[in-house]
């Protein structure tokens, strides 16, 4: 059995033109997957369907309850139905102390993290009810299992990422449908770089020590790669995860704390 064949399978991956989210869409399709995704970003999305022609790719805020809700018409009348929702959508957040975090920073980083993944959810659910079953793969973060210092809107948003992925998964089983939910540590590409580079200010080091602490964080002493999420991703959704349900699985390079 190939546990990474996903043949025929109708996937949506939210903010999937650019970043974990295209590697996560590409590696469906590559699988055999037909997919669907939506992003924020207009030229990210002009250049995913230039890269992946027999795909489909839709404009659509994830925290909007109303743009979800026809991005998934769209993305459903495009596909044919739907046997897999990838809710990869997510933003960094401020990097401060919490005395300096605004409640609208606040508010936007859980309404895009949380709020997007339950209504991802919400609007997927009959859909996967329809097919039989399927899954769900909600995209964590290392920071929803340690604490993460002057990232408490981010942290606080991706704790709630695997309470909701763990209450999905058993309220779904009994509909053949699988949650779970995938924890990354850092992952190499510009938006860690945006991170490490405001980390490094707010706490008064260099980029260079900075970018030394978050690669130290892990035992293997390495950031990790967005085709490890994909992946994991692929797996979870195809014939070697049909038994796993309910995880939060790090995919992190054995991380130990986060700086």
């Amino acid at each position: 059995m190939n546990d990474l064949i996903c043949r025929d399978l109708r996937v949506v991956v939210t903010a999937g033109a650019a970043g974990i989210g295209r590697a996560i869409a590409e590696a469906f399709a590559l699988a055999g997957a037909k997919v669907a995704v939506c992003d924020v970003d207009p030229a990210a999305l002009a250049e995913f369907r230039a890269a992946l022609p027999g795909h489909h790719a839709f404009a659509c805020d994830v925290a909007e309850e109303e743009a979800v809700a026809e991005f998934f018409e769209d993305a459903i009348g495009a596909l044919g139905g739907l046997d897999v929702l990838v809710n990869n959508a997510g933003i960094a957040g401020p990097t401060a102390k919490i005395e300096d975090v605004t409640l609208a920073e606040w508010r936007r980083t859980l309404a895009v993290n949380l709020d997007g993944q339950f209504l991802c959810a919400r609007a997927a659910v009959a859909h996967l009810r329809r097919a039989g079953g399927g899954s769900i793969v909600n995209l964590s973060s290392a920071a929803g299992r340690f604490g993460f210092a002057r990232r408490a809107p981010y942290s606080a948003s991706k704790w709630g990422v695997v309470g909701l992925t763990k209450s999905l998964a058993i309220e779904l089983g009994p509909d053949n449908i699988r949650v779970n939910a995938i924890l990354p540590g850092a992952v190499d590409g510009p938006r860690i770089r945006r991170v490490i580079a405001a980390k490094a200010a707010a706490t008064g080091a260099s980029v260079e020590a900075m970018t030394a602490r978050y690669t130290a964080q892990a035992s293997l002493g390495r950031l990790i790669d967005a085709d490890d999420i994909a992946r994991m991703a692929v797996f979870l959704a195809g014939p070697g995860g049909r038994n796993v349900s309910g995880q939060a699985l790090a995919v992190d390079g054995d991380t130990q704390a986060l700086v």
